[in-house]
């Protein structure tokens, strides 16, 4: 897998760092909120989420919901789809949704809309890699990693055809690999 990978730009110890920092911020943003749930959003918040809540410091309901707008290839479709929803109700409860990535905006956009209309008291982002350059409507988390440009990206979770999501950096993936 290594050899497809152009460039590494956010390393494993950069990471656990980015876990920490976040961690901390979350931590004492909701120190007063009654059990906030933390909301994965599958497959690529995986690691992220784990390594994460390591360093939140105070109770948290962990959930998950499966939501897909990449079916195969390197850019959103656009088509957003609900292939596995939460498990427990978000009425009056603060919500903090874990990512990956934060591209074109539409997934998160998506299902920040949702949670409110289920009467969510709050919903937050928190995501390790930024990319503004992508978005294609407005969108901006309240807690980033890191900022990147706009590459594609794999490891750590983020995947090409759900291949190289067990490597433990963010690399850029070699053209060749996706132009096939």
């Amino acid at each position: 897998m290594k050899k497809d990978i152009k460039e590494v730009i956010v390393t494993e110890k950069q990471i656990k760092d980015l876990c920490v920092k976040l961690g901390k911020q979350i931590t004492l943003d909701y120190k007063d909120k009654e059990n906030p749930i933390l909301l994965g959003l599958l497959k690529g918040c995986i690691p992220f989420m784990s390594d994460l809540m390591k360093y939140i410091d105070l109770p948290v309901e962990v959930e998950f919901m499966d939501v897909k707008s990449y079916h195969g290839g390197i850019s959103s479709s656009g088509d957003i789809k609900i292939r596995m929803d939460i498990n427990t109700s978000v009425y009056n409860r603060d919500i903090i949704i874990c990512e990956d990535i934060v591209d074109t905006g539409k997934t998160l956009d998506t299902v920040v809309r949702l949670l409110k209309h289920r009467g969510a008291r709050s919903v937050e982002v928190v995501t390790l890699l930024d990319k503004p350059e992508g978005r294609l409507i407005p969108f901006t988390p309240k807690y980033i990693g890191i900022t990147i440009p706009k590459v594609f990206v794999v490891g750590y979770g983020l995947d090409y055809n759900e291949l190289y999501r067990n490597l433990p950096y963010v690399g850029i993936l070699k053209e060749r690999v996706y132009s096939k």
